[in-house]
């Protein structure tokens, strides 16, 4: 069928098709309103038509309430985080957001449609987009401003130097890209559930082809997520760090004291220790740092390690572990200390130097790698490998050393940072187990995840924060973001378990549950280096807190997942020797503060 459109006979097909890409509109046969009246497109100057490979192009619609959804998302995801950011990190964390955001509003948009039964005329919908671009405009910049303003507080709240101002004309533009991106997967996924849905009611009725498209569609998608692309991460990232963990850091060499794993008189060969066993082997305070501490050296200090390539098993590193320890002389030394590494393996130089410092290097620290990945991959991929060395490591050393005379017994202490805390918790069944075998713990950083740890907060007496809960006064637990917290004047005993967390440590606060779950920490006052403007946004402060995670190492000492100065205090708080003084402590902070730089 022919129609007029302009004063033009043009076909039906052929004023769709201009009607579609802006080269005309769909109005009824006669003549158009006065402001509508053009020359007519084909006496249009060239530079002003469009190219013709771009006139077949049908261009990708979005919804107007997905759209406010995003708005209001993407925003809200400029509020503060637990750290500081970089412009392109606030680029993913807007895009993640706005996505969900426009998700919200889609499916709002249909429930809408569903209830009134009708969608608003055209002539509506092109002025509510009319508003919400007039809207949007000002509320960006405002939120970019304002945005720019909390990033200054955060930086300051840890002692850092104030940012360079936003790259907003980058961040709009990537954040807009991971929309859009995000939109077109899900697009292409209702393509591909109609084609299965049409293909499948060929053989079925149509009320039983749909849903199952989707069960079909879903279990393909989740197949190939676990199978497929998360095999592929987890091997690329394990061949990655494979490589890595061969190698040796400049500066470090093979030691010679019969005492450290890998020397020649020892058990485990220096060559399977791996890269982070070799840097705890060969490391450690000097006699002249020892001296210039404060006394001489008692002993020289012991360190046994088994690295992944020391024996096959788990149980089989842990008996080598302990073999290792008894031919070094570990069991004849006052204290004996248990440590759950990293991801890598990592054992924290800090954690060590303390101890060994505090008792003149009359210590002995046996550790073990379990993994080649970094933590956060090991805890995501296969967490419970971390249990498992941590208690069979434990378990083993414990029998040991409970088969020595009880005069003759060390002090038997665990530690763990991180991942190792969330371990090391593994070995143990409660507090009164902690209590009856060991002498002391120290755990820094530990997971959300970690059920000891969860349960102790979950106890925390009436009025005392989540971020730094206080649990029966301090008796027998106590949780430390500053010296000043292992104080108790409740209690004139020695804790039996310091935790080391900071308040704006994401590892420690991070969770599923902040998708959808307010958390008391959000509710409470804010520890000091937390911007009392965060807030708690369903799904975006998800993002933000997943977002700071990589970062956590990345920020001053006493802030994030940094503890490097905490763990003079918190030794001295659980197993200081007889004598021992706060200027001691004093003394030890200042002398691993000379370590580190």
């Amino acid at each position: 069928m022919d129609v007029r459109h302009g004063g033009e006979r043009v076909s039906g097909a052929r004023f769709r098709l201009r009607s579609r890409h802006g080269l005309g509109r769909r109005f009824p046969a006669g003549p158009q309103p006065q402001w509508l009246r053009w020359p007519g497109w084909r006496r249009r100057p060239e530079w002003l038509q469009l190219p013709r490979w771009l006139r077949w192009v049908r261009w990708p619609t979005y919804s107007l309430v997905g759209t406010l959804g995003a708005l209001v998302f993407g925003c809200a995801s400029f509020t503060p985080s637990l750290l500081p950011r970089d412009w392109w990190l606030q680029a993913v964390v807007a895009g993640l957001s706005a996505s969900f955001g426009y998700a919200v509003g889609v499916f709002l948009a249909w429930i809408g449609r569903a209830v009134v039964g009708r969608t608003p005329s055209a002539a509506t919908i092109r002025r509510l987009w009319l508003g919400l671009a007039a809207v949007a405009v000002p509320l960006a910049g405002v939120t970019l401003w304002q945005g720019q303003r909390w990033q200054v507080e955060l930086h300051g709240l840890m002692g850092e130097p104030p940012p360079d101002s936003y790259a907003w004309v980058r961040i709009l533009f990537v954040s807009a890209g991971i929309v859009v991106f995000g939109i077109a997967l899900v697009r292409a996924l209702r393509w591909l559930d109609h084609q299965v849905t049409r293909r499948l009611a060929r053989h079925f009725p149509q009320r039983l082809a749909r849903p199952m498209a989707v069960v079909l569609i879903g279990t393909l998608l989740v197949g190939v997520n676990d199978g497929l692309v998360w095999r592929m991460i987890v091997e690329s990232a394990n061949s990655t760090f494979r490589l890595t963990n061969t190698s040796t850091d400049p500066g470090v060499m093979r030691p010679t004291a019969a005492g450290r794993s890998g020397s020649p008189a020892s058990l485990v060969p220096w060559n399977t220790l791996g890269r982070q066993g070799r840097d705890f082997v060969a490391g450690g305070p000097s006699a002249a740092e020892v001296a210039a501490f404060g006394g001489t050296l008692r002993r020289s200090p012991v360190r046994v390690y088994a690295g992944l390539d020391s024996a096959p098993t788990t149980h089989a590193r842990a008996a080598l572990a302990v073999r290792e320890l008894r031919r070094a002389g570990g069991f004849d030394r006052s204290v004996l200390v248990v440590v759950t590494t990293t991801g890598t393996g990592q054992v924290e130089s800090d954690n060590v130097d303390a101890i060994e410092l505090m008792y003149r290097g009359d210590t002995a620290v046996v550790a073990m790698q379990y993994s080649y990945l970094p933590s956060w991959i090991s805890f995501l991929g296969d967490h419970e490998k971390a249990q498992a060395a941590g208690r069979e490591l434990f378990d083993q050393v414990y029998d040991a050393w409970a088969a020595l005379p009880a005069e003759r017994r060390p002090k038997l202490l665990v530690s763990g940072t991180s991942l190792g805390a969330f371990g090391a918790e593994a070995a143990f069944s409660g507090l009164e187990d902690i209590r009856h075998r060991t002498d002391g713990v120290v755990w820094a950083g530990p997971p959300n995840a970690s059920a000891l740890h969860t349960d102790f907060v979950a106890q925390r007496d009436f009025g005392s924060p989540e971020w730094l809960p206080v649990l029966d006064e301090g008796r027998y637990v106590r949780f430390a973001a500053a010296p000043s917290d292992l104080d108790s004047p409740g209690s004139v005993t020695r804790p039996n378990v310091v935790y080391l967390q900071n308040g704006s440590d994401p590892i420690v606060f991070w969770s599923p549950r902040l998708l959808f779950d307010k958390p008391d920490w959000l509710g409470e006052k804010p520890a000091r280096d937390v911007s009392p403007d965060m807030f708690w946004i369903p799904v975006v402060t998800f993002w933000q807190v997943t977002a700071d995670l990589p970062f956590a190492l990345k920020v001053p000492a006493g802030h994030g997942h940094n503890y490097r100065e905490m763990f003079a205090d918190a030794w001295a708080a659980v197993a200081a020797p007889a004598g021992w003084t706060a200027a001691d402590t004093e003394r030890l902070r200042v002398a691993l503060a000379a370590r580190t730089h």
